[in-house]
């Protein structure tokens, strides 16, 4: 037989004397609830080690409340002890921490199976705390396991506070888990029931934005803005107690839960007391009361009958707050069946067979235990209420509200008659539909939508419907929207990406949605066209493609072309043609067939398309004749250099069937808007062009113009003797004086390059340095003259001029390569030349071009001695903002300032004032391209510290140079 006794805990002495009082140190079997009022962990401790010293075999379970429940009594702030011994039943017990399952409540719930259960478990009691525990999620976990276990217990409170609740056992104490409890007996006789009834009211709201237990929007808005609305300041300011009097309904999987909250943020969020996720419905409810006290009534009733021999109660703080007479006349009468014991909590366990188990509120939940299962004879008929006045009241209006819920059901119903003609054509719809509020979240979406993407309403609902799109396409869409928004229908193609990633195109229509004159949302139609689109691009593809490269054909290329001369008439720019006919391709059809052909033909595609630059644009018309379109960058050099590529490409050898073959190609060039001003003219031209390359033997190319193939000729053949120039000795230095205008001395030279080639004589550096630039060999040439310069400026050193410095000229190639720090170290070294004699001249616009990079070289320069100077200042980019920032030692005055300087001239204050930059930088400054004895005396008169120029005097071999500061000592 069970039996439980109770009492209020005043200290370790009446303890010890109730226990002795009641002999419950000889029973072998005890379980030991207690239901502590008081939150203090002292307190608490307290009483275990009490109860350990005591009672050393006991099972210890318990947990902080928001009332206790004594004798059939109401509490609050007690600690009640509740012994509860039995002959047959065997308990366990477990504490369990949630941090050490990683906060997972699911693994919580199940882990508890494993500890205390066994198959003849009958029942469970569970004190979870609720503030970090998802109860919902244990619940489920522990049912999966154990289905036909019952639930029973309530949530750890702390007296309405909301802040830290406690539950434990003999031993331990936590405030983030939970304590359970396993009842475990084959003549155990267990009988459960909850009582809860919610009547919803108003409007459904969905959640629209929510992270775990925190709702942050409700309907877009923030959850305070509803709340004040629809319950006022007064509800406000009682958070979070006055939210068990008015909680929501939450829609779950079928389910109506209730969903109270726990905490009011300072931002309007909310935190409830459990996990509610996006799109959900949320209702306000409030407790049916007099459904209520009928269906405990009537249980009481059918309780007695039963005659069970312990109940325990786990009631709902609301009901004591807001039901607190018949509250305690229910204890009471319960008591009257069996001696009961229990607490107030922050929700409750329900339990019923069949049914996942829930959290609930509002609700008074028992577990009635029997070990002897023998009924006896009671009395039921005083199981009777008498509603008090206020009551009474509460009941009257609890009664209007629901006929007044009944009425706006009626109404409703009549809405959705209507609404069911509007829901035909929208669900039956074989197109998907959708609908979006004024953000773009869907607010309805049919079957249709549902079976083409593979979401569900419930994934999708409320969740924005850019998020479902391909990212490229966002800025499109929303445009579309944006129109719509204003009142114009839209209509335009998109592809969008299924659940599984299976992408299919849709024509749409946008249809604004108009409420009383105003735009609400929009309706989104979207019709599946991706076999059309394909049935449309293959017969695009025969029309305008050659089937066997999967090239524009000459149709399109022509249409391609036709495109461009608009583009580049419009921006004035100029565009190529290349009509390319492979040599001698007849002997491969003929000796290996078309299949071969087509295969080597495809191979060579493939490596032209790889090496063209954007802008490009590659045809094939017919056989082994090609076109190509250059658009981008169209200069004498670039055409030539595509050409020479494009022959490259061509001429590398191709194997087939273990075989090498080598091909070359005959091309022609016509170029716009010399050759031709249309799209015939110019595609003509650059097959006579072609035609010229292959009568000359082919593997060649040639431009329609005699002028401008010349020019390309003489390109090719400079650039040909400026590959050996540098092998040949063909470069030599010419250096020009740089004097200190202070004492008119020479202080030092730059080196000059010059080329003096066999056959074309003195070439300009304006002519070759261009090319050397473009086709890398300035880097070796750059080295060539850095090396030479410090050489021969160490030999004039040694000859007498021992401050004598050197100025070289550095490229942008040569400047940012990697090891240029390297070059510049050895060519010191390797001529013995101090660093502070060399002075490296660098353009602005090379160290802008990587800004960062060419400070660090700077400064590296710097560290080692060299001086950097910055040449032809005034052209660039100059200005204080950066020009501060460099770590530089001299700047170059451009020439072109310089070549106008007179007094009466403007260039006068544009020189006065970078020579007055100059000093307040501390950088030294040199006049170039100095005239006339006039432009001395003002450089002079300005304080600039050195000149250089035809006047001084113009570029001198070695020799030359030597003689004159011979002269000059």
């Amino acid at each position: 037989m069970a039996k439980s006794v109770s009492c209020l805990y005043q200290n370790d002495e009446q303890l010890i004397e109730y226990i002795e009082k009641n002999e419950l140190r000889h029973s072998s079997n005890v379980l030991v609830q207690v239901f502590s009022g008081s939150p203090e962990k002292q307190r608490i401790s307290e009483v275990q080690n009490n109860l350990k010293r005591y009672l050393p075999n006991a099972t210890v379970i318990g947990c902080t409340t928001a009332g206790e429940i004594f004798e059939g009594e109401v509490h609050d702030f007690q600690i009640v002890l509740s012994f509860t011994t039995f002959e047959q039943v065997e308990l366990q017990s477990v504490l369990l921490h949630l941090d050490l399952f990683e906060d997972n409540s699911y693994l919580m719930g199940k882990s508890i199976t494993t500890r205390i259960t066994s198959p003849e478990t009958k029942a469970i009691i569970l004190f979870p705390t609720s503030f970090d525990v998802n109860v919902q999620e244990l619940l489920q976990g522990l049912h999966e396991e154990c289905p036909n276990v019952v639930l029973a217990g309530g949530i750890a409170g702390d007296n309405g506070e909301f802040e830290e609740a406690f539950v434990f056992t003999g031993d331990e104490m936590t405030s983030k888990g939970i304590v359970a409890v396993s009842l475990q007996g084959k003549d155990l006789v267990i009988e459960n029931f909850t009582n809860f009834e919610w009547q919803e009211i108003g409007q459904s709201f969905q959640v629209t934005k929510s992270k775990g237990t925190t709702i942050l929007e409700i309907d877009n808005k923030r959850p305070i803005h509803i709340l004040r609305k629809f319950l006022g300041d007064t509800f406000i300011d009682g958070l979070p107690q006055s939210g068990v009097e008015f909680p929501f309904i939450l829609e779950d999987n079928g389910s109506r839960v209730s969903v109270f909250i726990t905490k009011l943020h300072k931002n309007g969020a909310i935190d409830v007391n459990r996990k509610v996720v996006e799109g959900k419905k949320l209702t306000f409810a409030y407790a049916n009361m007099g459904e209520i006290i009928n269906n405990s009534l009537t249980q009481l009733k059918r309780l007695a009958k039963k005659t069970p021999e312990t109940i325990f109660v786990y009631n709902c703080m609301a009901r004591k707050r807001f039901m607190s007479h018949f509250t305690g006349e229910e204890m009471k009468m319960l008591n009257t069946i069996s001696p009961i014991s229990g607490f107030f909590s922050y929700g409750e366990i329900f339990y019923k067979k069949g049914l996942t188990p829930q959290i609930i509120g509002h609700s008074l939940s028992y577990l009635a235990i029997s070990e002897t299962g023998v009924s006896k004879e009671m009395n039921i008929n005083h199981f009777e209420y008498t509603y008090p006045v206020q009551l009474q009241t509460m009941i009257t209006l609890t009664h209007l509200m629901q006929e007044s819920q009944n009425e706006i059901r009626n109404l409703n119903d009549n809405i959705l008659t209507s609404e069911q003609y509007y829901r035909s054509l929208f669900d039956n719809n074989t197109d998907f539909v959708y609908s979006t509020d004024l953000n773009g979240r869907f607010t309805s979406v049919n079957l249709a939508f549902e079976n083409t993407f593979g979401y569900s309403r419930d994934e999708i609902l409320g969740k924005p419907a850019l998020r479902y799109i391909n990212e490229d396409d966002i800025l499109r869409v929303k445009s579309h929207f944006t129109r719509t928004l204003k009142g114009k229908e839209q209509h335009y193609n998109l592809e969008i990406p299924s659940k599984d990633g299976n992408i299919q195109l849709f024509q749409m229509k946008n249809i604004p949605i108009t409420i009383n004159d105003e735009v609400v949302g929009i309706y989104g139609i979207g019709r599946n066209i991706t076999e059309q689109k394909k049935i449309e691009e293959r017969i695009f593809q025969l029309a305008y493609f050659d089937q066997d490269t999967g090239l524009p054909n000459r149709l399109k290329l022509t249409e391609i072309l036709e495109e461009m001369l608009y583009r580049a008439k419009k921006k004035k720019r100029m565009l190529a043609v290349l009509s390319l006919d492979l040599d001698r391709f007849k002997i491969i059809n003929d000796s290996l067939g078309h299949y071969a052909g087509d295969s080597i033909l495809r191979d060579i595609v493939d490596r032209l398309k790889s090496s063209l630059p954007s802008g490009s644009y590659l045809g094939r018309f017919g056989g082994d004749k090609f076109t190509l379109i250059l658009t981008k960058e169209i200069q004498m050099e670039s055409v030539m250099k595509m050409v020479e590529t494009v022959q490259a490409e061509i001429s590398k050898p191709i194997f087939y069937l273990n075989q090498e073959f080598f091909i070359s190609a005959s091309i022609g060039v016509s170029l716009f808007p010399n050759d031709g001003l249309d799209e015939h003219a110019l595609l003509k031209n650059a097959d006579i062009a072609m035609n010229r390359s292959k009568n000359q033997g082919g593997n060649r190319f040639t431009f329609f113009s005699t002028e401008m193939n010349e020019q390309a000729m003489n390109r090719l053949e400079l650039e040909s003797y400026l590959r050996k120039a540098l092998v040949k000795n063909e470069f030599f230095l010419c250096y020009q004086p740089l004097v200190d205008l202070d004492s008119g001395r020479l202080y030092g030279s730059e080196a000059l390059i010059r080329w003096n080639h066999p056959k074309l004589g003195l070439v300009s550096p304006a002519d070759f340095i261009p090319l050397a630039e473009e086709t890398g060999l300035i880097q070796e040439i750059g080295s060539w003259v850095l090396y030479t310069a410090c050489k021969q400026n160490k030999k004039w050193q040694e000859k007498g001029l021992k401050d004598l410095s050197v100025s070289v000229n550095v490229s942008a190639e040569q400047f940012q390569k990697p090891d240029f720090l390297y070059d510049v170290k050895n060519a010191l070294a390797e001529s013995g030349l101090e660093p502070k004699c060399l002075t490296l001249e660098l353009t602005e616009s090379i160290m802008l071009r990587n800004i960062e990079n060419s400070i660090n070289t700077m400064k590296a320069l710097q560290e080692i001695g060299v001086k950097v100077s910055i040449d032809d200042f005034g052209t660039g980019y100059s200005s204080l903002s950066y020009l501060r920032n460099l770590p530089i030692n001299k700047l170059k005055i451009d020439r072109s300032f310089i070549h106008n300087l007179r007094n009466e001239s403007s260039d006068i204050a544009i020189v006065k004032a970078i020579i007055t930059m100059g000093y307040g930088l501390d950088i030294e400054v040199v006049a170039e391209g100095v005239e006339t004895k006039e432009q001395i005396q003002l450089l002079k008169d300005m304080k600039c510290h050195y000149a250089q120029g035809f006047y001084i005097h113009k570029p001198l071999r070695v020799e030359q140079f030597e003689q004159g500061f011979y002269n000059q000592k």
